[in-house]
């Protein structure tokens, strides 16, 4: 997995994010969708204990917590491709073994 390949799939997936979302900034329900949390409660633990995988930040005035589009897809981008990493990594062990 080369930072090429990461820059080339998080620009993808940003462009797909900001024309479904329309806005640079996530929060709540997308925000939750796109980092795969199954609920309010899931996401707002994984902000309190410093686990959630992303840059989170609030806006004065505003409720709730937002991210960058741009640090959600590449997040995203990330995932995907070192899962497919290991992916790979397990299908070569596999013919070996067999």
């Amino acid at each position: 997995m080369s930072e090429e390949e990461i820059n080339k799939l998080a620009a993808h997936l940003e462009n797909q994010l900001l024309n479904l979302y329309k806005t640079p900034l996530l929060t709540d329900q997308p925000l939750r969708d796109c980092l795969g949390y199954p609920s309010s409660d899931a996401m707002r633990q994984a902000i309190v204990r410093n686990t959630i995988p992303i840059k989170v930040f609030t806006i004065k005035n505003r409720r709730g917590k937002f991210a960058l589009v741009r640090d959600v897809a590449y997040w995203l981008a990330e995932q995907s491709l070192a899962s497919n990493n290991d992916d790979s990594k397990l299908d070569s062990a596999n013919k070996l073994e067999s």
